[in-house]
């Protein structure tokens, strides 16, 4: 057999096997494909309040792709008009996707700035722990109205997890309260696969219990110390398996992969990040 009709019919295999979920992970691996993965911007908030522009650049010279903001003192666009820094990405061959936002104040003007420059998702990203599960109620009330602005505005909103959503109370687990009571036509969800873990939940078993709900994962390491205290750190040095975990987060319909790290222990920001993109472009999922 020559050449040619050889790489023709692995071609032809190839475009068979991706048209079925089973073989994906057989094709990541033949093809060594990894999906474009983002970073959010709270892994390197102290380098970024300094220097914005450089920051940004060094993390596309790292490798990503998608960024994922949040609100801080500079606001959801980081001093710049949206429209600015939607130039600055695209300059950079990055895209601004999510972001990080206080969902309660403002949110028709916020919507419509991130709709003009076609962000995906605008997130609630902390409620933190409540004293009763009725709040909870509330939350989701609140989330299908955001979710109704969005909509409007052509995109979505999600909600973002930590490890407290998913303790009982009154015999009822608050995130399974809020998945249940949220519109999915309106209302995704952004996992937290460190916070999720930390929690002693299954991520993917939970996503099968919420099939298509999730289409954002922070991808966070979990370290555990000495003492048992849960940090995280650098993607690859910790605790979770992301060579395993991350082909099956996929398979779940997961559409952004966003790189998250708040433990820079004998490193800086920036070289955790980097880091952090060397070791998720070994990985094929």
């Amino acid at each position: 057999m020559n050449n040619s009709r050889r790489n023709f019919l692995r071609q032809t295999a190839l475009a068979g096997a991706a048209l079925s979920l089973p073989f994906r992970n057989e094709l990541m691996a033949m093809t060594g494909k990894t999906n474009p993965f983002g970073i959010q911007l709270w892994t390197v908030k102290e380098a970024l309040y300094k220097d914005t522009v450089g920051v940004l650049t060094h993390l596309a010279k790292s490798g990503y792709k998608q960024i994922e903001g949040f609100e801080g003192k500079k606001g959801l666009f980081w001093g710049m008009k949206n429209t600015e820094l939607k130039k600055l990405m695209d300059d950079l061959g990055m895209s601004f996707i999510s972001s990080h936002c206080e969902n309660t104040k403002d949110f028709e003007r916020k919507a419509a700035e991130a709709a003009e420059i076609g962000m995906k998702y605008l997130i609630c990203p902390h409620k933190g722990a409540q004293k009763s599960i009725d709040n909870f109620k509330r939350f989701s009330d609140e989330f299908n109205a955001c979710g109704e602005i969005t909509k409007k505005n052509g995109f979505r909103f999600a909600y973002h997890n930590h490890d407290y959503s998913f303790v009982p109370m009154d015999g009822v687990v608050p995130q399974d309260l809020m998945m249940n009571s949220t519109d999915p036509s309106l209302v995704d969800f952004e996992m937290d696969l460190y916070w999720t873990r930390a929690a002693g939940v299954d991520p993917i078993a939970y996503m099968k219990k919420f099939p298509n709900r999730f289409k954002l994962v922070h991808v966070k390491d979990m370290a555990v110390t000495a003492s048992g205290v849960k940090e995280s750190c650098i993607i690859g040095k910790g605790t979770i398996d992301y060579k395993a975990l991350l082909p099956q987060v996929a398979a779940q319909g997961v559409k952004y992969f966003i790189v998250e790290q708040e433990a820079y222990t004998g490193t800086t920001e920036l070289d955790c990040a980097k880091d952090d993109a060397a070791y998720l472009k070994t990985l094929n999922w």
